[in-house]
């Protein structure tokens, strides 16, 4: 018995088009638009013919327009564009990053100030900054050690963020987080 392939059990899904071209746009009447085209309102076929004169291709871009819209335009070309649209409007779109710097019930003024930093290079970085105090078994009683901690800490950064959300006791951690207030440099 011989052993099928996996590709050989169904065919492979062809991404679907966005956009209706040429003889899939069903509407009998289009508004043409494009360069080098009288922009008007055309029988279906009219517009073709002045797609296929210009050796263009008919391309819907507004379906929900009355009459829908259709630009006179090659089409490989104006989905290349489209894509190139997509990965500028993707690139310029903003990324929260957010650090988190953990300290104990128990944190001591050296490594307080190691951690403060820290925090402070982070959010002239531009990152948002999270810091807890985790309080692990029974130092949970500790409760006002872990607000003083986090308020000490707050207001050391003052000059370089605000504060987005105070200290909340969530189970075992305390936290607290701070955004920057400087640009980006």
């Amino acid at each position: 018995m011989a052993l099928r392939s996996p590709r050989s059990r169904g065919r492979y899904r062809v991404p679907e088009e966005p956009y209706k071209v040429n003889e899939r746009i069903q509407a009998r009447e289009v508004r043409v638009v494009g360069d080098n085209v009288e922009t008007g309102v055309y029988d279906i076929t009219k517009a073709r013919s002045i797609a296929e004169g210009l050796g263009l291709d008919l391309v819907e871009i507004a379906p929900t327009a009355t009459p829908p819209v259709c630009k006179v335009v090659d089409y490989s070309k104006f989905k290349y564009e489209q894509k190139k649209k997509q990965k500028e409007i993707k690139a310029k779109a903003q990324r929260v990053v957010i650090k988190e710097i953990r300290f104990g019930p128990n944190t001591d003024d050296h490594d307080f100030d190691f951690k403060l930093k820290h925090a402070m290079e982070f959010l002239k970085e531009g990152a948002k900054v999270k810091a807890y105090v985790h309080f692990v078994g029974r130092t949970i009683v500790f409760k006002e050690r872990g607000v003083n901690i986090l308020n000490r800490f707050s207001e050391a950064l003052a000059e370089l963020g605000k504060v987005e959300m105070e200290p909340k006791l969530e189970g075992k951690r305390m936290t607290i987080i701070m955004a920057p207030t400087a640009p980006k440099k």
